[in-house]
């Protein structure tokens, strides 16, 4: 794979751009009646921000956030992290099991229910924005926000590929195993075999419509956007 040296700004733009290009005109109907909209028919977008914590999947979500808000179209940004199931699910094999990590700590069916079926074709767009204080282990109780038709969904976190979520972009950043190691506090070197397996499995440097590497922060490379099709 080519990669090409790129600035965050220029990824940010160069994104945002594709974003609103693809998006359409908003619906003046219900929703679910906008024009424009994704192949399946649903009038909203849908994005993937993957990367392990040291690549900060997070802090391009929200800058992509403002570019897109900029261009006129509502954003909202959901980390996974804020759909990891109760501790008693998670820590069902201790506290640094590396494939509980990769299989168990997130609630995939909450982030169906709660985060995609709701911008469906025909959905209300009414997304809820998180579902768990892991730090506290218990619900958030957060209020539902409706994303308007025409708006842009950005969920950001690990391991989001290869689970058959709707994404109309996925973005990448991904490490090289030592930047990981590296950037990776110690006491969490537990979970890169959940990091390495990730890889391994669902292969997100090739599967992902846009692939960053962030090994050094400030310096990105990137294998630049699709073309229409």
């Amino acid at each position: 794979m080519r990669l090409e040296p790129v600035t965050w700004d220029l990824l940010t733009r160069q994104l945002a751009d594709r974003l609103a290009g693809l998006a359409g005109p908003p619906a003046d109907g219900p929703a679910g009646t906008a024009s424009g909209g994704t192949g399946d028919g649903s009038p909203w977008r849908r994005v993937a921000v993957d990367g392990a914590p040291p690549a900060r999947p997070g802090a391009l979500a929200e800058r992509l956030a403002d570019a897109l808000r900029l261009r006129g179209l509502p954003a909202l940004v959901v980390d996974a992290d804020g759909f990891l199931r109760a501790d008693s699910l998670r820590f069902e094999f201790g506290k640094e099991d590396p494939d509980a990590y990769y299989d168990l700590w997130r609630d995939t069916p909450a982030l169906w229910r709660e985060v995609f079926a709701p911008l469906d074709p025909g959905g209300d767009g009414r997304v809820l924005p998180d579902l768990r204080v892991p730090s506290e282990d218990r619900p958030t109780r957060s209020p539902y926000v409706r994303l308007p038709p025409g708006g842009v969904l950005l969920l950001h976190g690990p391991f989001l590929l290869g689970k058959w979520f709707p994404f109309d972009l996925t973005v990448h950043l991904g490490l090289s195993a030592g930047a990981l190691e590296r950037q990776t506090p110690p006491e969490e070197h537990w979970k890169l075999p959940a990091y390495a397996r990730y890889e391994a499995e669902a292969a997100p440097q090739e599967t992902a419509d846009v692939f960053v590497r962030c090994d050094k922060p400030q310096r990105p490379a990137w294998s630049g956007l699709p073309r229409h099709g």
